[in-house]
């Protein structure tokens, strides 16, 4: 009987191994070639994304690159299976200064575009990105000084037609004014909606033009958001922490 039960016990452990060694490799697949989640830890992307977001980015949506796989070993170089970008796509990728870093911001110029900020409006290739006034934002403070806040809200429309909302916090802000960059090839021009307190392409020190390798995929849907300061561990704070409202909104 001892011997009965032993055998039987081994083989429920193997069994529980192999039932967790295919979980993980099924994890694996799907978030080196599906989907991968991300947080949103800081304001660039207000009002579009907001500090405490949750959200999954298709990693089949440029094709792949060595970023793609955990860890990122040089394999190989440049992409397989890419697909371009689109203006206006909400993009993670690998920052070019530090490609243990990940970023988030909106693909603003393509390869050989010509890009500038003109008294805090936009233009591409020298023509102005159309641009609509909308009632101010309310809400958590885009701006970085206060718990709530008051800013200019535009909604701004790129040439391809995609449109997008962006917030002003301050009138002719340091990157309202700039000169002409002029996108390289295999590079796009990044930049934050929130765009008097976003760290982008703008700055070239820091950011500047990214490689289309440095991609990682393209933001889809945001699953889970909670309050900025709040902890998703605390449980019994979610009736008022969680912003149930932004629950399986599409990123656009």
């Amino acid at each position: 009987m001892s011997v009965t039960s032993g055998t039987k016990s081994e083989s429920g452990i193997g069994e529980t191994i192999r039932v967790v060694i295919h979980a993980l490799i099924i994890a694996l697949v799907i978030r080196t070639f599906l989907f991968q989640p991300f947080n949103i830890p800081s304001g660039s992307m207000k009002a579009t994304l907001l500090v405490g977001d949750y959200l999954f980015v298709s990693k089949y949506s440029y094709g792949y690159s060595h970023y793609s796989i955990p860890l990122s070993p040089p394999l190989f170089s440049g992409r397989i299976f890419g697909s371009d970008p689109n203006r206006g796509d909400v993009v993670v990728f690998r920052l070019p200064k530090d490609d243990s870093t990940d970023y988030i911001k909106r693909v603003i110029g393509l390869p050989g575009d010509r890009i500038q900020m003109r008294e805090g409006l936009l233009y591409i290739n020298d023509k102005p990105v159309e641009r609509e006034r909308l009632a101010d934002y309310v809400g958590e403070d885009p701006c970085g000084s206060e718990a709530t806040a008051r800013v200019k809200r535009w909604k701004e429309t790129l040439p391809n037609g995609v449109s997008y909302e962006t917030l002003d916090c301050v009138d002719n802000g340091f990157y309202d004014n700039t000169n002409v960059y002029t996108v390289p090839p295999g590079h796009f021009f990044m930049m934050g909606d929130n765009r008097d307190n976003s760290t982008d392409s703008r700055v070239l020190s820091a950011v500047g033009y990214v490689p289309y390798e440095n991609f990682i995929g393209r933001a889809q849907m945001i699953f889970f958001s909670i309050a900025e300061g709040e902890h998703a561990w605390q449980i019994w704070r979610w009736p008022t922490a969680v912003r149930w409202g932004r629950i399986f909104t599409i990123v656009r």
